[in-house]
């Protein structure tokens, strides 16, 4: 007979792709999206059929002017952490690091603000789980 962990079972998922991007003074760039709090890295969930690479590069251009070819993406593993802003959820994160260049991100779509972050102002933060336990600069 199996049985399940009820913790287990009421805890559900978002799957996404989410992008690592730093800049020459190894600050992370995050948004914030329009009525939230945390600061989280750029990305968002897939449209049918899409891959990965091939949502990211979707969220990039959509939400932060960015282009980066999906093939441009190095792919850095699948992260899983609490939702920041859906409590009782936990995101599966498809991470990529995403060379940007001399690209400028500018706010479109349903972001809100965006921000470089370093370690010294992390603290003064609210940083989704993903992001501090992975991919914050030491």
């Amino acid at each position: 007979m199996t049985t399940s962990n009820p913790a287990e079972a009421s805890v559900r998922s978002i799957h996404v792709s989410a992008a690592v991007i730093v800049n020459d003074a190894d600050e992370l760039l995050l948004v914030r999206k329009a009525g939230t709090t945390a600061f989280m890295q750029p990305g968002g969930k897939p449209e049918p059929g899409e891959s990965a690479a091939e949502t990211l590069s979707r969220e990039l251009l959509e939400e932060l002017g960015i282009r980066v070819e999906p093939d441009a993406l190095e792919a850095l593993g699948t992260f899983t952490a609490a939702a920041a802003n859906e409590p009782g959820f936990l995101v599966v994160a498809d991470v990529f690091v995403a060379d940007i260049g001399a690209q400028q991100p500018v706010v479109a779509a349903e972001i809100e603000e965006l921000r470089w972050v370093g370690s010294t102002e992390a603290a003064d933060l609210d940083i989704a789980p993903l992001a501090r336990e992975n991919f914050l600069p030491a």
